[in-house]
């Protein structure tokens, strides 16, 4: 792993950093493919919006320069990259400082291939989510505790993806993911009203849906109407299709999940 700040390669982060005490900051995962971030523009419009809502005050050109620079050690970059914006040191509370924030850049090589869709096993979590905060909605803050207990329970069933309720029982995302599945021979993805993120993939599937003329709601879906789930599917930036074979106990149809994959020619992003 490689990881900078300010563009410049650090190995250790200073006690003070807000990022540590209060989570005080964003973040975006990306797959880099021949030193181009896929869904670059996407990122970069989710961490303008994340540090208009949380009032940072970044230099996101600083990630093109750290890029830059890795490139010059590393050689071509294949692998992960994660951008975190943190509003940097301050003193004990919770007043902001006057200084511009910190971008991270962590890179973490490893081979990539070509995307392809997955067959997984899931199910419904007991543990729910809460309600945001409305100018955090959607947003991907560094504060990720909700996901991390989501994912011990997913962990201890097995399940590398799923569902998610809120306390109102209504259907938000996967646990690292966003979710789209089909009712009544219809796609619909959860509108994310009270929480949730609002993944780069997701956006893109939806622009491509609409593209190719593919009708998908966004609405609340409850919890009851789960049984009429027929096919689902989870999508994030470093994998564009999951999709579930069984839901707990329930079957569900793949195929329609592997003709929208096609169609969309999701093994093509960048």
């Amino acid at each position: 792993m490689l990881c900078f700040k300010n563009a410049q390669e650090v190995r250790n982060v200073t006690l003070l950093d807000r990022a540590f005490h209060y989570g005080d900051g964003c973040f975006t995962t990306a797959r880099i493919v021949n030193n181009q971030i896929e869904l670059e523009s996407l990122h970069y419009a989710r961490l303008l919006l994340a540090c208009e809502r949380l009032s940072l005050h970044a230099n996101l050109d600083l990630i093109a320069e750290t890029l830059v620079k890795m490139q010059q050690g590393f050689g071509q970059l294949n692998g992960t990259l994660k951008v975190v914006i943190s509003r940097g040191d301050g003193q004990r509370g919770y007043s902001l400082p006057d200084h511009i924030a910190d971008v991270w850049v962590f890179f973490y090589p490893q081979a990539v291939d070509t995307f392809h869709y997955q067959k997984i096993q899931s199910g419904i979590l007991q543990r729910v989510m809460g309600l945001s905060m409305p100018n955090l909605v959607g947003i991907k803050t560094l504060n990720r505790l909700e996901q991390v207990m989501l994912k011990q329970e997913a962990d201890q069933q097995g399940w590398l993806e799923a569902l998610v309720l809120d306390v109102q029982g209504s259907v938000v995302e996967g646990i690292s993911s966003n979710c789209f599945f089909r009712i009544n021979d219809t796609w619909i993805t959860p509108e994310l009203r009270y929480n949730g993120v609002h993944g780069v993939m997701r956006a893109e599937i939806l622009r491509r849906m609409q593209q190719q003329g593919i009708p998908c709601e966004q609405r609340l879906v409850k919890s009851e109407q789960i049984v009429d789930i027929q096919s689902l599917f989870f999508c994030n930036a470093l994998q564009p299709m999951k999709i579930a074979t069984v839901l707990d106990q329930q079957t569900l149809m793949v195929e329609p999940c592997i003709e929208l994959f096609n169609t969309l020619e999701l093994n093509q992003i960048a």
